[in-house]
């Protein structure tokens, strides 16, 4: 099979629809190279997709290949293990991260969404950046009230995060996920040394399961990780791409301004399918041959699923690259699949619902402010969305 190289293309990350396109047309499978990876195997087909996040076959323990010397404490974390690892520690934290805790944070979701629009529209000019104003802090806030860390260095943490996520090359990434460690053991050791709270990084602390198994000073820092990068970064872009295509598709706009009751569900959804905040899975690595597609991806193989490249199969989603909130997208891999579905996505699609409708409902003519060619796009193929995004009302 040929390796494409998606070097080449310099517009692929503001645009990657219609390469992704390209190659299915061409099948589900093809080894591809990226600014990151020489040469990964790239999944875009929905169902070959689908079947490949569930299929253990693919392991996500890229520990097992490192060289000597890579692991960090961040990495002890439930999305980097394969079971029986990860079924121990998602059970350990899904007892925590229940549905009753999330549904308690409505008001507060609500309320933190109101403060920093009182905040964004007294601007002068009638303009802001919607990322720094409201998309990145409203889940930061209801992420780090969640876990108990009020006090976080934002500025710090962004950077921390933003470079584990979307790395620009100016830093090692090793050299972050070890600063980041140290930063977060200094969290925990800070809400050790404080009496015990309801808060989910204290019960996260002190819980035990039946058998007095809990989570190491490592899993602690991974489980920290985890839940306050992957609890921010892709709702703050779930967000901006959110409302990005919204402004795009005015129609649409116009459509949920009507019915915000009968359209904002199947808006956040149709946002998640569209242009959701993650591009691809995390990687993946096959155990043995595996034959996907009508592909053989061969043992040894690093590999990556296309979640946005899914999300336009038109296999799957009829027209896939028309925007419309009307649709019910079907089973879309917005959220991922299998035993590493996000343990989040009932917190994100409450904050995006939120987010969306109230912004839409107290910023009447809201619009981009500036081309939206000229926007600057986070690198890699993890996260997908913008630095930046400049609009008025």
């Amino acid at each position: 099979m040929p390796l494409v190289d998606l070097r080449d293309h310099e517009d692929f990350t503001a645009h990657p629809y219609p390469y992704y396109a390209k190659l299915r047309a061409e099948g589900p499978v093809h080894r591809v190279r990226t600014r990151e990876m020489d040469e990964v195997w790239l999944i875009v087909g929905h169902d070959e997709a689908r079947a490949a996040l569930a299929d253990g076959r693919f392991s996500k323990d890229w520990r097992a290949i490192a060289a000597e010397g890579e692991f960090t404490a961040v990495s002890a974390n439930m999305l980097d293990s394969d079971p029986p690892q990860h079924t121990r520690l998602r059970k350990l934290v899904a007892r925590e991260f229940t549905s009753r805790r999330i549904e308690a944070l409505r008001p507060r979701v609500q309320e933190i969404t109101d403060t920093l629009l009182d905040t964004m529209l007294a601007a002068p000019g009638r303009s802001a950046d919607l990322v720094d104003a409201f998309a990145f802090p409203l889940p930061i806030t209801v992420i780090c009230e969640l876990l108990g860390v009020p006090d976080l260095d934002r500025e710090t943490f962004r950077r921390l995060s933003n470079e584990a996520v979307a790395p620009t090359g100016n830093d090692g990434t090793n050299t972050s996920a070890l600063e980041m460690g140290a930063y977060l053991v200094g969290l925990i050791e800070d809400k050790r040394a404080t009496a015990p709270a309801d808060d989910l990084m204290s019960a996260l602390i002190r819980t035990r399961h039946e058998d007095g198994d809990q989570l190491s000073p490592d899993e602690l820092i991974g489980m920290a990780f985890l839940l306050l990068v992957a609890g921010h970064e892709t709702t703050v872009n779930l967000i901006s791409n959110g409302v990005r295509a919204l402004l795009a598709h005015p129609d649409q706009l116009a459509a949920l301004r009507a019915d915000f009751d009968g359209l904002i569900d199947g808006a956040v959804e149709e946002m998640l399918r569209y242009d959701g905040p993650v591009e691809t899975a995390t990687y993946r690595y096959a155990r043995e041959d595996v034959e996907c597609g009508g592909t053989v991806i061969p043992a040894g193989a690093t590999v990556l699923v296309g979640l946005a490249s899914a999300g336009r199969d038109p296999a799957r989603h009829p027209d896939p690259d028309r925007f419309d909130i009307h649709r019910t997208p079907r089973g879309h891999l917005g959220f991922g699949h299998g035993i590493h579905y996000c343990l989040g996505a009932p917190l994100a699609r409450m904050e995006g619902r939120i987010a969306v409708r109230t912004l839409l409902e107290r910023a009447p003519g809201l619009e981009l402010a500036g081309d939206a060619d000229r926007l600057e796009w986070l690198p890699g193929m993890l996260i997908r969305g913008v630095r930046h995004l400049p609009v008025r009302w």
